[in-house]
Protein backbone atom coordinates (compact mmCIF):
# COMPACT_ATOMS: atom_id res chain seq x y z
CA UNK A 1 0.00 0.00 0.00
CA UNK A 2 1.02 3.58 -0.52
CA UNK A 3 3.46 4.92 2.14
CA UNK A 4 3.52 1.57 3.82
CA UNK A 5 6.48 1.17 6.22
CA UNK A 6 7.40 4.84 6.29
CA UNK A 7 6.38 5.22 9.92
CA UNK A 8 8.53 2.27 10.91
CA UNK A 9 11.40 3.75 8.88
CA UNK A 10 11.01 7.07 10.70
CA UNK A 11 10.98 5.21 13.98
CA UNK A 12 14.14 3.35 13.05
CA UNK A 13 15.84 6.61 12.01
CA UNK A 14 14.94 8.10 15.36
CA UNK A 15 16.17 4.98 17.15
CA UNK A 16 19.50 5.05 15.27
CA UNK A 17 19.86 8.78 15.87
CA UNK A 18 19.31 8.40 19.58
CA UNK A 19 21.70 5.44 19.58
CA UNK A 20 24.37 7.62 17.95
CA UNK A 21 23.74 10.35 20.51
CA UNK A 22 23.99 7.80 23.32
CA UNK A 23 27.24 6.40 21.90
CA UNK A 24 28.62 9.95 21.54
CA UNK A 25 27.77 10.68 25.18
CA UNK A 26 29.39 7.42 26.33
CA UNK A 27 32.49 8.13 24.19
CA UNK A 28 32.70 11.67 25.58
CA UNK A 29 32.46 10.25 29.08
CA UNK A 30 35.26 7.77 28.35
CA UNK A 31 37.45 10.52 26.83
CA UNK A 32 36.66 12.86 29.72
CA UNK A 33 37.57 10.14 32.20
CA UNK A 34 40.81 9.46 30.33
CA UNK A 35 41.66 13.16 30.12
CA UNK A 36 40.75 13.65 33.76
CA UNK A 37 42.98 10.76 34.75
CA UNK A 38 45.77 12.14 32.53
CA UNK A 39 45.45 15.62 34.02
CA UNK A 40 45.43 14.15 37.52
CA UNK A 41 48.52 12.06 36.72
CA UNK A 42 50.33 15.06 35.21
CA UNK A 43 49.33 17.20 38.18
CA UNK A 44 50.80 14.65 40.54
CA UNK A 45 53.99 14.49 38.47
CA UNK A 46 54.26 18.29 38.31
CA UNK A 47 53.74 18.61 42.05
CA UNK A 48 56.43 15.96 42.59
CA UNK A 49 58.87 17.78 40.26
CA UNK A 50 58.13 21.07 42.01
CA UNK A 51 58.71 19.41 45.38
CA UNK A 52 62.08 18.07 44.20
CA UNK A 53 62.95 21.57 42.93
CA UNK A 54 62.04 23.10 46.29
CA UNK A 55 64.18 20.58 48.19
CA UNK A 56 67.14 21.08 45.82
CA UNK A 57 66.82 24.87 46.00
CA UNK A 58 66.82 24.80 49.80
CA UNK A 59 69.81 22.44 49.67
CA UNK A 60 71.67 24.56 47.12
CA UNK A 61 71.18 27.81 49.01
CA UNK A 62 72.19 26.31 52.34
CA UNK A 63 74.41 28.61 54.35
CA UNK A 64 76.35 26.81 57.10
CA UNK A 65 77.91 28.93 59.81
CA UNK A 66 81.66 29.12 59.06
CA UNK A 67 84.09 28.36 61.87
CA UNK A 68 86.96 30.69 61.04
CA UNK A 69 90.29 29.52 62.50
CA UNK A 70 92.16 31.72 64.95
CA UNK A 71 95.71 32.78 64.25
CA UNK A 72 97.82 35.51 62.70
CA UNK A 73 98.50 35.91 59.01
CA UNK A 74 95.99 33.31 57.82
CA UNK A 75 94.31 33.36 54.41
CA UNK A 76 91.24 31.11 54.48
CA UNK A 77 89.29 29.78 51.54
CA UNK A 78 86.50 32.09 50.41
CA UNK A 79 84.60 29.22 48.75
CA UNK A 80 83.59 25.61 49.19
CA UNK A 81 84.94 23.42 46.42
CA UNK A 82 87.87 21.51 44.96
CA UNK A 83 91.26 23.12 44.38
CA UNK A 84 92.43 22.60 40.79
CA UNK A 85 95.00 25.37 40.35
CA UNK A 86 97.91 26.44 42.56
CA UNK A 87 100.28 28.66 40.63
CA UNK A 88 101.93 32.03 40.12
CA UNK A 89 100.21 34.39 37.72
CA UNK A 90 99.84 38.05 36.81
CA UNK A 91 96.76 39.90 38.05
CA UNK A 92 96.69 43.37 36.44
CA UNK A 93 93.51 44.87 37.84
CA UNK A 94 94.18 44.80 41.57
CA UNK A 95 97.71 43.49 42.17
CA UNK A 96 99.21 45.09 39.09
CA UNK A 97 101.78 42.34 38.77
CA UNK A 98 102.81 38.84 39.80
CA UNK A 99 101.10 37.05 42.66
CA UNK A 100 100.11 33.58 43.76
CA UNK A 101 96.76 32.14 42.82
CA UNK A 102 94.61 29.31 44.16
CA UNK A 103 91.55 28.46 42.10
CA UNK A 104 88.68 26.19 43.10
CA UNK A 105 85.74 24.74 41.20
CA UNK A 106 82.30 24.88 42.84
CA UNK A 107 79.90 22.23 41.58
CA UNK A 108 76.12 22.57 41.89
CA UNK A 109 76.37 20.40 45.01
CA UNK A 110 78.75 22.75 46.84
CA UNK A 111 77.81 25.64 49.12
CA UNK A 112 77.73 28.81 47.02
CA UNK A 113 78.05 31.45 49.74
CA UNK A 114 81.55 32.93 49.84
CA UNK A 115 83.42 34.18 52.91
CA UNK A 116 86.12 36.79 53.52
CA UNK A 117 89.60 35.21 53.31
CA UNK A 118 91.15 37.79 55.65
CA UNK A 119 90.18 40.58 58.01
CA UNK A 120 90.60 43.97 56.38
CA UNK A 121 88.96 46.57 54.17
CA UNK A 122 87.47 46.24 50.68
CA UNK A 123 89.45 48.66 48.53
CA UNK A 124 88.57 47.35 45.07
CA UNK A 125 85.30 46.06 43.61
CA UNK A 126 84.97 45.55 39.88
CA UNK A 127 82.34 43.73 37.80
CA UNK A 128 83.42 42.60 34.33
CA UNK A 129 80.97 41.37 31.72
CA UNK A 130 81.90 38.28 29.73
CA UNK A 131 80.91 34.85 28.50
CA UNK A 132 79.42 31.91 30.38
CA UNK A 133 81.84 29.10 29.58
CA UNK A 134 81.93 26.00 31.75
CA UNK A 135 83.50 26.71 35.15
CA UNK A 136 85.26 23.35 34.81
CA UNK A 137 87.62 25.10 32.41
CA UNK A 138 90.54 26.43 34.41
CA UNK A 139 90.93 29.32 31.96
CA UNK A 140 87.31 30.46 32.15
CA UNK A 141 88.29 33.33 34.44
CA UNK A 142 89.91 35.01 31.42
CA UNK A 143 86.66 35.01 29.46
CA UNK A 144 83.66 34.67 31.78
CA UNK A 145 81.65 37.30 33.60
CA UNK A 146 83.27 37.91 36.98
CA UNK A 147 83.53 40.17 40.00
CA UNK A 148 86.91 41.03 41.53
CA UNK A 149 86.98 41.94 45.22
CA UNK A 150 90.27 43.46 46.38
CA UNK A 151 90.99 43.45 50.11
CA UNK A 152 93.67 45.34 52.05
CA UNK A 153 94.42 43.01 54.92
CA UNK A 154 94.71 44.14 58.50
CA UNK A 155 96.97 41.17 59.35
CA UNK A 156 99.60 41.53 58.07
CA UNK A 157 98.75 45.20 57.70
CA UNK A 158 98.60 46.48 54.12
CA UNK A 159 98.93 43.12 52.36
CA UNK A 160 96.70 42.61 49.33
CA UNK A 161 94.36 39.63 48.96
CA UNK A 162 92.01 39.35 46.00
CA UNK A 163 88.92 37.20 45.42
CA UNK A 164 87.58 36.72 41.92
CA UNK A 165 84.01 35.35 41.64
CA UNK A 166 83.56 33.70 38.25
CA UNK A 167 80.29 32.79 36.55
CA UNK A 168 79.83 29.45 34.76
CA UNK A 169 77.39 27.88 32.31
CA UNK A 170 74.59 27.82 34.90
CA UNK A 171 75.89 30.53 37.21
CA UNK A 172 74.43 33.62 35.58
CA UNK A 173 74.28 35.81 38.65
CA UNK A 174 77.04 36.94 41.00
CA UNK A 175 75.80 38.85 44.05
CA UNK A 176 78.45 40.69 46.10
CA UNK A 177 77.34 41.53 49.63
CA UNK A 178 80.14 44.02 50.27
CA UNK A 179 81.00 47.47 48.98
CA UNK A 180 84.24 49.36 48.44
CA UNK A 181 85.39 50.91 51.72
CA UNK A 182 83.63 48.31 53.87
CA UNK A 183 85.47 46.64 56.76
CA UNK A 184 85.21 42.85 56.76
CA UNK A 185 86.23 40.05 59.13
CA UNK A 186 87.84 36.73 58.24
CA UNK A 187 85.10 34.13 57.68
CA UNK A 188 82.37 36.73 57.23
CA UNK A 189 79.94 36.16 54.34
CA UNK A 190 80.77 38.40 51.38
CA UNK A 191 78.93 37.07 48.32
CA UNK A 192 76.75 34.49 46.59
CA UNK A 193 77.19 32.84 43.18
CA UNK A 194 74.14 31.00 41.93
CA UNK A 195 74.85 27.47 40.64
CA UNK A 196 78.12 25.97 39.29
CA UNK A 197 80.98 28.45 39.31
CA UNK A 198 84.62 29.13 40.18
CA UNK A 199 86.49 31.24 42.76
CA UNK A 200 90.08 32.46 42.42
CA UNK A 201 92.11 33.76 45.35
CA UNK A 202 95.17 35.98 44.82
CA UNK A 203 97.82 36.81 47.41
CA UNK A 204 101.48 37.94 47.54
CA UNK A 205 104.28 35.57 46.61
CA UNK A 206 105.78 35.69 50.10
CA UNK A 207 102.78 33.87 51.63
CA UNK A 208 103.24 30.14 52.20
CA UNK A 209 100.65 27.93 50.46
CA UNK A 210 99.04 25.27 52.66
CA UNK A 211 96.90 23.35 50.14
CA UNK A 212 97.51 21.38 46.95
CA UNK A 213 95.63 20.50 43.80
CA UNK A 214 92.87 18.01 44.51
CA UNK A 215 92.16 19.22 48.06
CA UNK A 216 88.58 19.99 49.02
CA UNK A 217 88.21 23.25 50.92
CA UNK A 218 85.52 24.83 53.09
CA UNK A 219 84.63 28.50 52.79
CA UNK A 220 85.68 30.54 55.79
CA UNK A 221 87.46 27.57 57.40
CA UNK A 222 90.22 25.92 55.35
CA UNK A 223 93.58 27.71 55.54
CA UNK A 224 94.89 28.27 52.01
CA UNK A 225 98.05 30.19 52.87
CA UNK A 226 99.93 31.80 55.75
CA UNK A 227 101.96 35.00 55.94
CA UNK A 228 105.03 33.97 57.96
Amino acid sequence: MKHSGKAQAAAMRLIWLTLLVLLAILLAAIVARFLGSLVLTLSTALIFVWGVFVLFTLYFFRDPEPRAPAGRGLVVSPGHGKVDIVDTTTEPRFFGGECQRISMFLSVFDVHVQCAPVTGRVVFLKHSAGQFLSALRTDCGLHNENVMIGIEAGDPAGEKVGVRLIAGVLARRIIPWVEAGEEIVRGERISLIQFGSRVDVYFPKRAKVRVKVGDRVLGGETVLAVFE
